[in-house]
This record gives structure tokens, sequence and C-alpha cells, in this order.
């Protein structure tokens, strides 16, 4: 019996665990997020403030605006798309933050296929 409660307790403290989202502490900042595809490491960096964030991939910067949703949540829509494919709309959703780094999922509006990273603050 008291082994029955002793994992009830456990199982209740558990269920109740939310992880820390200090997000607004994200909402600004120098950032870089690394990416397998296939075999190979790609690293962009990218500079947001309130409204817009600047993403530099290759040498090369690409600008979007930035809507917020809340304090976890926004939009982000390419200011001069180069293809159909970026006219579309991006959701971001911060699910946990840590003191320099945040993880994060994704996916293009309207999509339901998600996709997660983590970014970590540099500057």
């Amino acid at each position: 019996m008291r082994l029955i409660l002793s994992l009830f307790t456990l199982m209740l403290i558990v269920s109740c665990y939310n992880p820390e989202r200090k997000c607004e502490d994200f909402k600004t900042g120098t950032f870089e997020y690394e990416a397998m595809v296939g075999t190979e490491i790609f690293k962009t960096t990218f500079v947001r403030n309130d409204s817009i964030e600047i993403d530099y991939f290759r040498g090369k910067a690409d600008t979007s605006s930035i809507r917020w949703i809340n304090d976890c949540e926004y939009i982000l829509k390419k200011l001069n798309p180069r293809s159909m494919a970026d006219e579309k709309s991006i959701h971001m959703k911060i699910l946990t933050t840590d003191k320099n780094t945040y993880t994060f999922e994704y996916n293009i509006v309207g999509q339901t296929n998600k996709e997660r990273g983590t970014a970590r603050r540099v500057d």
C-alpha cells in the first residue's frame, strides 16, 4: 500500500511539472541555430528585434517581419520573397527556455507537420 501511495505521489508531482518558459528574454538578440541536413551541419545566425528578424546563412542576409501572437509565439513572413515557397509564413513557438538557449517548434502556417530546434543566444 505504501508503494502505491508513493508511486501515486510521484506521478502527481511529475505530471504537474511545467518546463520553464521565459520567452520575453528571447524576443530580441542575436542567436545561432544549427541543423543537420543529410550528413552536413548548417549554421544560421539571426538577429531579432521586436518586429524584424534578419537571418544570415551562407553569407547572405534575409529579412522577415515578425508578428507576435503572444510572448512565446510569432509569425515570420519574408519581406522580399524570391520564390513561392518564400511567400509562405512560418509559425514559431518557443517551448522551453534555459539560461541562454531556447527550444522551439515551427511549421508553415496551415500545415500540421512541425519541426523542432534549439537556438543559442550569442550576444
